[in-house]
C-alpha cells in the first residue's frame, strides 16, 4: 500500500447516502485532465468516487507532484508540459488548479484546444482579463464551471435545495462570511503576497454565495485592515474585508472574511452562509457538516452529517481537502454536459462575480461606494 495519505484508513466510514449525478460504462466516462497537482491533486482522488468521469491526464511543473498524482492514480498519463496535456484526445475536460494569475490564459488555451474546463475560484483575478476571455469562451462552443467547492458541500447543497422548494421565501438579507486564519498559506503559496488580493482569493466564496441567493449585485462598499499577521508576510493589501452589498433586486447582503484573526471554531464555522428571507431562515456551515433551518412550524432543525458523510467530504480525521465537494462539483458539471442544461456557476457568472470583486477592491481603494460593471452583450 502507498505511503500517501489518500490510502490511509480514514476512521469514517460514509454510511449516509451521497449524492450521485449518474453513472456511466467506464469506456463513456469524461476524460479528465488536471493541471496543477497541489490542490488538483484533491480532484484526483476525489474522482474515485466519481460515476461519470476518469482521471486522464495531469500536468505539474513539479516532478516530485506528477509522482504523487501517479501513485494515487495509477495509469496516470503526466507531463510538466500545459500544451502536451491539452493535445491528448482522451482529455474532454481540463481541471484548472494553479495560481490565480495563471487562470486566464489556461482558460483560453483549453478552449482553443476544444476542451470543456472547470477552474478553481478565482476563476481570474484581473477584471482586464475579462473581455478577451468571454470572446474566447462564447466561440468556441465549449463550456466553463467554476470549482465554487462551498456551493457543492453537505449543508450548502440542503440549504439551496429547500430555498428552491420555496421554504425560505424570497431572501431578503444575506450575511456569509470566510475567516481563516493563512499563515499555513502564505508558507504554501508565497505567490499570494503579491500577485493577487484576498477580494478575489479567500473573499470569493462568500462573495458567490451573495450572488446566488440576491442574483446580480448593483453597489457596494466596502472597508478592510491589514492584520497583523498579513503584515509579518509582506502583505500590502487588506486581508480582514467587510463589505455591504446591495442587489439589482433591492435585496441586500453582508459578507465578509478575515485571514489573519486566531480562529474559534467551536463558536463559528469557517464558512457560513445566513439566509434571511420572506418565509423563513437556514444556517449553512463549513467545515461542519451541520445545516439549521426552522420548519413550518417554525421548530429550530439541525442536520448533522459528520457520522454519515465525513468520510465521503474529508477522508481524513482531519477535516478539509474538499474531497466530497469537488466529486459532487465535477459530476454535477459532466451530468450538465450529457444533458445540455446550463450549469451554474457558468463562464459569464464567474466572470460577473469577478466584477464584484473588483468593485470591493475599487471601494477599499477609494473609501466610496461602487457601481459593479455588467458584462458586455454577446456581438450580434
Amino acid at each position: 500500500m502507498s505511503s500517501h495519505p489518500d490510502f490511509l484508513p480514514t476512521g469514517r466510514p460514509t454510511v449516509g447516502h451521497r449524492r450521485s449525478y449518474g453513472e456511466l460504462p467506464l469506456e463513456r466516462r469524461f476524460g479528465v485532465g488536471v493541471v496543477g497537482l497541489h490542490e488538483g491533486h484533491t480532484l484526483l482522488v476525489a474522482m474515485r468516487a466519481s460515476g461519470l468521469c476518469l482521471p486522464v491526464a495531469g500536468c505539474d511543473l513539479s516532478s516530485e507532484k506528477r509522482a504523487q498524482a501517479e501513485d494515487a492514480c495509477p495509469g496516470l498519463w503526466t507531463t510538466d508540459e500545459y500544451d502536451a496535456l491539452l493535445a491528448r484526445p482522451e482529455v474532454d475536460i481540463v481541471a484548472v488548479y494553479t495560481p490565480d494569475p495563471l487562470h486566464a490564459d489556461q482558460i483560453e488555451r483549453a478552449f482553443r484546444a476544444g476542451k470543456h474546463v472547470i477552474c478553481t475560484k478565482p476563476l481570474v483575478n484581473d477584471p482586464t482579463a475579462i473581455p478577451g476571455l468571454l470572446e474566447v469562451g462564447r466561440a468556441s462552443g465549449k463550456r466553463l464551471q467554476v470549482g465554487q467547492s462551498t456551493r457543492f458541500g453537505e449543508p450548502f447543497q440542503r440549504q439551496r435545495e429547500q430555498f428552491e422548494a420555496g421554504a425560505f421565501g424570497d431572501v431578503e438579507m444575506l450575511d456569509a462570511h470566510y475567516h481563516h486564519r493563512m499563515d499555513w498559506y502564505y508558507e504554501k503559496s508565497p505567490w499570494a503576497v503579491d500577485t493577487t488580493h484576498w477580494a478575489y482569493l479567500g473573499m470569493s466564496h462568500p462573495v458567490d454565495l451573495a450572488r446566488w441567493y440576491l442574483g446580480p449585485i448593483r453597489e457596494v462598499h466596502a472597508y478592510g485592515t491589514v492584520t497583523s499577521l498579513a503584515s509579518e508576510f509582506g502583505m500590502k493589501t487588506p486581508d480582514a474585508i467587510v463589505a455591504n452589498l446591495l442587489a439589482e433586486s433591492g435585496r441586500i447582503g453582508r459578507v465578509a472574511s478575515n485571514f489573519g484573526f486566531h480562529e474559534l471554531p467551536k463558536a463559528r464555522a469557517l464558512i457560513e452562509c445566513f439566509l434571511m428571507g420572506s418565509k423563513g431562515t437556514s444556517l449553512a456551515r463549513y467545515p461542519d457538516l451541520r445545516y439549521t433551518f426552522h420548519d413550518a412550524h417554525g421548530i429550530e432543525v439541525e442536520e448533522d452529517y459528520h457520522h454519515s458523510m465525513a468520510g465521503y467530504y474529508y477522508r481524513h480525521e482531519l477535516k478539509g481537502m474538499h474531497y466530497g465537494e469537488f466529486c459532487n462539483c465535477l459530476d454535477y458539471f459532466a451530468s450538465r454536459l450529457l444533458s445540455g442544461e446550463p450549469n451554474s456557476p457558468d463562464l459569464e457568472e464567474g466572470l460577473g462575480t469577478v466584477l464584484l470583486m473588483g468593485a470591493i477592491v475599487e471601494s477599499l481603494e477609494t473609501g466610496r461606494s461602487v457601481r459593479v460593471p455588467t458584462l458586455a452583450a454577446p456581438r450580434p
